[in-house]
């Protein structure tokens, strides 16, 4: 099964989702299970795995909804407030629907980089395996030494990098990301996704041997038993269409064999997320 990891879903409101400002018009509009199905049928993918992009409870109800009415969306990536006194209650209420997979917070809007240190935070993830929750960590660059002392403290928690911490693609290759990214690979609890880089361009004008040596990197690091595919859709359409999105992941892998490819274009999401 061929799975697209990692993509997003909403009915448009202006209020809650300023975070789509006018540079950005493409986005400002719905999004919905029904405009993503033949987007997936025309590139070969057989199902997705639906992720928050609003942090509230009522987002996360709304991506089970979309799943339970859609048997292409395979999970749900939620959120809830790892720091409430009342996570744990509130984790055995959702966790209730299988559908639920793991959590996101949106971390890089967090002024602090060491947010995801703080002993409320910890206490939230230190409860999720207990539910066969993954986490998806979204982080700048910046974040990820305290990325990495967090999946250390909890080694049999899965983890899930989301668009390899957003490096800057169009610049020469940061070290310090390099660095970060090899040391968190060391970590075994710890997958991350092929996603997101053609929208961390200059101006989202990219080029495909720039990202293919980002991509060189974190398959090195990671291995191809921890990589998978995630097109972003629709956030990538700041950029590139679905189908340009695909075809960077599936020209990477061209010469790797046929089990390789099967793991990064879905066996690897089957794994990290228990599907």
């Amino acid at each position: 099964m061929t799975i697209d990891s990692h993509q997003h879903f909403w009915k448009f409101d202006p209020i809650r989702d300023a975070w789509i400002d006018n540079s950005m018009k493409v986005l400002r509009q719905d999004f919905l299970p029904e405009d993503l199905r033949p987007i997936l049928a025309e590139n070969g993918i057989d199902a997705c795995i639906a992720v928050q992009a609003d942090q509230s409870e009522e987002e996360t109800h709304f991506l089970l909804q979309c799943a339970i009415q859609n048997d292409f969306i395979k999970g749900v990536v939620g959120w809830l407030d790892l720091q409430a006194e009342n996570i744990e209650e509130r984790l055995t209420h959702f966790s209730k629907d299988p559908l639920l997979k793991g959590l996101r917070h949106i971390v890089q809007a967090e002024k602090d980089n060491n947010f995801v240190l703080n002993p409320a935070f910890q206490d939230g993830i230190s409860k999720l395996e207990a539910f066969g929750l993954s986490y998806d960590i979204l982080v700048y660059p910046q974040q990820l030494p305290a990325s990495i002392e967090l999946v250390r403290n909890f080694p049999n928690q899965i983890f899930i990098l989301d668009h390899i911490a957003k490096p800057s693609i169009s610049e020469s290759m940061d070290r310090n990301w390099l660095e970060n990214i090899t040391r968190l690979a060391e970590n075994e609890n710890v997958f991350c996704k092929l996603s997101g880089m053609v929208t961390e361009t200059k101006d989202f004008k990219w080029r495909e041997k720039d990202i293919q040596i980002f991509i060189k990197e974190v398959v090195q690091a990671f291995g191809i038993d921890r990589v998978m595919f995630g097109s972003d859709w629709p956030v990538c359409l700041l950029a590139a269409e679905y189908q340009q999105v695909t075809k960077i992941i599936q020209n990477f892998f061209l010469d790797f064999s046929k089990e390789e490819i099967q793991k990064v274009m879905g066996g690897n999401a089957i794994k990290a997320y228990n599907l």
